[in-house]
């Protein structure tokens, strides 16, 4: 038995394509609510604490999000809180929307940019993504929800933040968000260099791009990440953590007590640690008894799992990293960046 489990069935997608998504980029579904209840159903047995959601990339996208988030609390043994991730698309066009994001008690909600329109629009993969924020921040302030801004770093776009910065000044969103006793937060970072983002490993930024960043941001970023400096955000280079861990023979274990579950639209099981790519496959719900499933998460035998339990790191390193590479990167994200090249090769 697990202490807990949590399962996330991918019913209806995303209407974005963002460039940064560590999830990937696959076709939207259609499923139905009988689809969710099949698995809470396979997954009930293995834990006395099971939480069931219906998303695991746009909340709420699909029009019945208010039968779906009663049928997931009904379907879990937990009742959380409605996540900060809130759907973008859907707030501008649905004004009953926010009405009940607030009567389930949301008090901030997370929206990301990228910069300007031109490079909002361009990394989220959709026309008017970027006129789109900007009018939710202003329904959310509406309804004395605070935004919290994030910001998705590069090459291509650090150059946007001194723009960002002036948004946030102009839209005085310090100011309006103490109005109703809210508080707004905003924070930058690379993200990891998996699914989509691995895409974007050419333009990670390196150590003197930091230097480009407005002391305003810094100052918001460290707060919300709760660090002394911003290089303990953007982590080391690549090039000192190839050097550290090229005497790195240790292998490990991604199973736990609380597991994670990514399903997507064709009930393939994977475990949330990265992208549902075919190397963390653990079975297909459709065809494959849930007990297969759960023994191969439990005993490691996804690909990669395997790979990382018995491939010295130091083995990865050599075959997938660059000695000389000036990328930011934090240790655990490194780590996973190269598993996933080794398991491709």
């Amino acid at each position: 038995m697990f202490t807990s489990i949590t399962v996330c069935l991918d019913m209806f997608g995303c209407p974005n394509r963002c460039k940064h998504c560590w999830i990937g980029h696959s076709p939207n579904g259609n499923l139905t609510n009988d689809d969710l209840r099949f698995l809470a159903e396979k997954f009930r047995p293995f834990t006395n604490c099971l939480t069931v959601y219906d998303w695991y990339r746009e909340p709420d996208y699909n029009d019945n999000y208010k039968e779906l988030w009663d049928l997931c609390n009904s379907l879990s043994d937990t009742h959380e809180k409605h996540f900060e991730l809130i759907s973008i698309w859907r707030i501008v066009r649905d004004k009953e929307y926010v009405k009940w994001l607030s009567s389930l008690g949301l008090k901030k909600a997370q929206l990301t940019l990228f910069g300007g329109q031109e490079k909002t629009d361009y990394y989220t993969g959709r026309k008017n993504a970027y006129n789109e924020i900007l009018e939710a921040i202003e329904i959310l302030l509406e309804s004395r929800i605070s935004p919290r801004i994030q910001v998705f770093v590069n090459k291509d776009n650090i150059d946007e933040l001194l723009f960002v910065e002036h948004l946030i000044k102009s839209l005085d969103l310090e100011n309006r968000c103490q109005s109703f006793g809210g508080e707004f937060s905003f924070f930058l970072h690379q993200g990891s260099c998996d699914g989509e983002n691995e895409k974007l490993y050419a333009i990670r930024v390196t150590p003197e791009d930091l230097q480009k960043i407005p002391q305003t941001l810094v100052e918001y970023t460290l707060k919300h990440f709760n660090k002394a400096n911003i290089e303990d955000v953007f982590g080391r280079t690549e090039q000192v953590l190839y050097k550290e861990l090229i005497n790195d023979n240790s292998t490990a274990s991604y199973v736990s007590a609380t597991p994670t579950f990514y399903i997507d639209k064709e009930f393939n099981v994977y475990p949330n640690v990265a992208p549902p790519e075919t190397a963390w496959l653990l079975g297909n719900l459709k065809t494959d008894r849930v007990e297969t499933i759960i023994e191969n998460y439990t005993e490691n035998k996804s690909a990669a799992q395997h790979t990382r339990l018995s491939v010295p790191l130091c083995d990865i390193v050599q075959a997938q990293g660059d000695s000389k590479s000036q990328r930011l990167f934090s240790k655990g994200d490194y780590i996973e960046y190269l598993l996933n090249k080794y398991c491709r090769k």
